[in-house]
């Protein structure tokens, strides 16, 4: 069977501005981690669909706003992560909790605006969603019901175990060389780990690639109903989560003991959320890893990695070696996929010939389907 990625769908500029317009723009995007928004005036910043945004703590209430003041277009919040008042280090022009001009240094004697100037200066809002302790932020500005993106089954898995993360988190960002669907198309794929992994992920765990009759019997049809309604419905099924292989012995550790475990089946979970997050426990709940691919150009993707194992029980002293070592072990893993989906980008032309694919890619195929309708029809979300 051959895929209806055309090598141009990871090439094209002009098709991956379309996605940021037709997708990122559209849909719930991950965000962050509220477990990093404690307190008042905590912050984290993103850029999302190229848009700089800050999500803030105000007095228990989290909001997201576009992170440009209004004077000269400066960032408001400059570092990642911080805790500060929403103020432009620029010319100090302070923002409030609904994203308003609260204050603006010599207004009177200097800027001389009239108070329905004034009243007109407020922050461009983003709708903000918390499930659990993830944050997903849509910059639509009438933004699709997020029940309408992901199933309740799943938002409840995403809820439950996210409740479970703790709060020291280690994190790091690794710019690779290839385009964001490569990793998608990778992670729904069963079938390549025992061969891209077959020294790391391959030793300790499993996968079996399946056929899905129904899949494969419903990917070989057009879309037929292309109404905003039906291409969200469409898209729900790219999104799911749970057990994806069980160990016979799984390998433990001494600080398994000191987390709060959230399942108790002895299994490989994953978590993938369209389009572009991907959370695994590889400990049956004992610790997680979140990674995010964030699309910077055709052949380029940010990809951002989270560490963080269950609620502690109780403080001890050696956590952070246990994350060095755990983001260690990802980056042994990740740095595998990195590699081949590299060379993957590398192999690609105008004319390169068209991916083959397998009975068992079914999903991929039906993910194929949904995407190409998008790029190449005006039909939209």
């Amino acid at each position: 069977m051959q895929s209806r990625m055309h090598p141009r769908y990871y090439l094209d500029p002009e098709i991956f501005e379309r996605e940021q317009q037709k997708i990122f723009r559209k849909v719930w995007l991950f965000a962050g981690l509220k477990t990093l928004l404690g307190q008042h005036n905590a912050f984290i910043t993103r850029k999302i669909a190229g848009i700089p945004i800050v999500i803030q703590n105000f007095r228990g209430e989290l909001r997201a706003f576009e992170n440009v003041c209004l004077h000269r277009s400066a960032l408001i919040q400059t570092e990642p992560v911080g805790r500060r008042p929403l103020v432009c280090a620029y010319h100090a022009w302070r923002y409030d909790a609904q994203g308003q001009v609260a204050h603006i240094p010599d207004c009177d004697s200097i800027y001389r605006f009239d108070e329905a100037e004034k009243c007109s200066l407020k922050l461009r809002r983003f709708a903000l969603r918390v499930v659990g302790n993830l944050l997903f932020v849509n910059l639509a500005p009438q933004p699709m019901p997020l029940e309408e993106q992901f199933s309740p089954e799943f938002m409840a898995t995403l809820e439950s175990s996210s409740n479970a993360y703790d709060t020291e988190v280690m994190v790091t960002t690794w710019r690779g060389q290839y385009n964001w669907k490569l990793a998608y198309e990778n992670l729904r794929d069963a079938n390549h780990v025992r061969y891209v992994h077959p020294k790391t992920l391959g030793q300790i765990v499993t996968f079996h690639p399946r056929v899905n009759e129904a899949r494969l019997q419903a990917c070989a049809q057009p879309l037929h109903d292309l109404s905003p309604v039906a291409l969200r419905q469409e898209m729900r099924q790219f999104s799911f989560g749970g057990p994806e292989a069980r160990y016979e012995d799984m390998r433990r550790f001494g600080w398994h003991d000191l987390v709060e475990r959230w399942s108790h089946e002895d299994a490989y979970y994953n978590w993938l959320a369209y389009p572009n997050l991907h959370i695994a426990s590889g400990n049956g709940g004992h610790s997680f890893t979140i990674e995010h691919h964030v699309p910077i150009a055709p052949g380029c993707t940010d990809l951002e990695v989270y560490r963080f194992s269950a609620r502690k029980k109780q403080a001890f002293a050696f956590s952070s070696a246990v994350l060095l070592e755990e983001m260690h072990g990802s980056k042994r893993v990740v740095g595998e996929d990195v590699d081949i989906m590299e060379k993957v980008q590398a192999a690609l032309h105008a004319h390169a010939p068209v991916a083959t694919q397998g009975a068992y890619e079914g999903l991929n195929r039906l993910v194929e389907r949904w995407y190409s309708t998008l790029m190449e029809t005006e039909h939209g979300l």
